[in-house]
């Protein structure tokens, strides 16, 4: 005969295995974000983080090693640079090796204006940069996003000439002078989409790099540096990243690696509720 104590603890033993059982089997039913990313196409995302471009590059190389290709892009400010030299036809070890080469004065123009700078080398920069010169022709179809100075509103860009979409979209307030295009006066696109992701509001299978940084003129809790989520989006955190700038663009090419093994890292995790977060 079993004892009360005895009945308890075996059936307290009985329900802690199947609770571990159901947690060991919940993790091996959730993919991995490799496997979500190879079941179906996906769009890429990137958002906007004072010169996080460099980390987005990471990224993108992490993606490309895996043979994983989204079927669409779009970003904002940092991540327009990225996803927009990528979609006109630019791998990764290209544009990192553009960037990492960067140096202040290839874009350093001082010069009256609302803005320290002119903005015409960056521009000259990146028209020397562009594989195409036009949003028709991208390998994919790519939207920027950008805020237009008049309405104050977030107007996303999807045809015409990229390297001023691209310069617009990076005209960071204060830093840069707005940019004249499609008849509007244009400026950096996180200013109201962070995430850049306003261009693909429809599309059902999203993956977004969060830079999670934070930037000095964002408030500590801004809700833009939370992570987004919706039905069909997993957004991918890497926490721990150096910070870049015009005067630490040393730093650059040590975010850049660090940003590639950390997403390799996460290619690997599994996904859960629509984010993989980790350190690099």
């Amino acid at each position: 005969m079993f004892s009360r104590g005895s009945t308890e603890e075996r059936e307290i033993s009985l329900n802690t295995s199947i609770f571990r059982y159901a947690e060991h089997d919940s993790h091996m039913t959730r993919p991995t974000l490799s496997q979500w990313l190879a079941s179906e196409p996906f769009a890429l995302a990137m958002s906007s983080g004072f010169f996080g471009f460099f980390a987005h590059c990471g990224v993108l190389a992490a993606l490309e090693q895996e043979g994983l290709t989204p079927s669409a892009v779009s970003g904002s400010s940092a991540g327009a640079l990225v996803t927009g030299a990528w979609a006109s036809g630019l791998d990764a070890h290209a544009l990192a090796d553009a960037l990492t080469s960067l140096r202040r004065e290839d874009f350093w123009d001082v010069a009256p204006g609302f803005g320290l700078l002119r903005g015409a080398l960056f521009r000259n920069k990146l028209e020397a940069l562009l594989p195409v010169p036009s949003f028709a022709r991208c390998r994919v179809p790519l939207t920027l996003s950008v805020f237009d100075v008049r309405t104050r509103s977030t107007h996303v860009l999807h045809d015409g000439l990229l390297a001023p979409a691209i310069h617009a979209s990076c005209a960071l307030p204060l830093l840069f002078q707005p940019v004249k295009y499609q008849g509007s006066y244009l400026l950096d696109g996180g200013v109201l989409d962070r995430a850049g992701l306003q261009g693909l509001t429809d599309h059902p299978r999203v993956l977004h790099h969060h830079l999670s940084s934070r930037s000095a003129w964002r408030r500590p809790n801004s809700p833009a540096l939370i992570p987004p989520q919706r039905e069909g989006l997993v957004a991918l955190v890497i926490d721990g990243l150096e910070r870049s700038g015009p005067f630490r663009l040393a730093n650059g090419a040590r975010i850049l690696e660090s940003a590639q093994r950390a997403a390799e890292r996460a290619l690997r995790s599994p996904v859960r509720d629509g984010l993989v977060r980790l350190s690099a």
